[in-house]
């Protein structure tokens, strides 16, 4: 029996392109000999799957992507449009794959979101346990138009890494990202806990660099990541990384406190 419950399913064109830009990246995709990708929880529209595979595709052009959805009308509509590359499949978090292949990276966003938190750990672990040695689980949420967006990296083994994702144009503070945390850092957004340190240091450094905007809100950007490194925050990646509006740092500097 598939695994989770039947969530609202709403999705959008070009909402995941953030995460998907991660996921392109993410080593394992590129050096594995099984080049399979899931996603879990599409939605009611098989939208943004088809979209991570043409993306994938362009770094790894023999990627294939199995969607996975909960609800059976939903598989049955995605399957009515599929094309090469991609399958659709009637699961949860455990992940069916064709054949029972391990993927080498799943992604679930805006799934657990419409879960208590006391589900998140125990829904990583069936997902991880589907994974490739060394595969990664890309678990997070985003806004409607995916111009805020945050998420988690997981290996097969614990969690890793925790990501901001911003439109830098138009923002008036980083930590505007507070309602769209993962489901395991959500309500723990409250003092006492280092994600909400790490909210408040980097809304921080954005309003000491304000003066830098006048070259751009990219250039401030640059600036608060450099600032918030300063305050000791062990900020991970560089320049390349930072300029498309992501942050990201170890996962045990906002792992929530127990």
């Amino acid at each position: 029996m598939p695994i989770g419950n039947v969530t609202r399913g709403t999705t959008g064109v070009n909402r995941l392109r953030r995460v998907d830009r991660w996921i392109a990246a993410l080593p394992v995709l590129r050096r594995t000999a099984d080049p399979l990708v899931a996603d879990v929880g599409y939605g009611a529209r098989p939208t943004t799957t088809l979209e991570m595979r043409d993306r994938l595709a362009r770094v790894r052009p023999d990627v294939e992507v199995t969607g996975i959805e909960i609800e059976p009308e939903r598989v049955a509509l995605a399957n009515a449009g599929t094309r090469d590359g991609v399958t659709f499949r009637l699961g949860g978090f455990e992940t069916p794959t064709p054949g029972g292949r391990r993927p080498a990276v799943i992604r679930a966003f805006n799934v657990l979101r419409q879960y208590d938190e006391s589900a998140v750990v125990d829904s990583w672990r069936i997902m991880q346990d589907r994974l490739q040695p060394g595969g990664a689980l890309v678990e997070g949420t985003c806004n409607e138009v995916g111009r805020v967006a945050s998420w988690v990296t997981l290996d097969d083994v614990a969690p890793r890494t925790f990501t901001v994702s911003l439109r830098l144009a138009g923002l008036e503070v980083p930590s505007v990202v507070a309602e769209r945390l993962p489901k395991a850092l959500i309500h723990r957004n409250v003092p006492g806990e280092r994600v909400n340190d790490f909210l408040r240091d980097l809304d921080l450094a954005w309003a000491v660099a304000a003066p830098l905007g006048t070259y751009g809100p990219r250039q401030r950007w640059l600036a608060a990541v450099g600032g918030l490194r300063d305050r000791g925050w062990p900020v991970l990646h560089g320049g390349s990384r930072w300029r498309l509006g992501e942050l990201t740092v170890p996962w045990e500097a906002v792992a929530p406190a127990d």
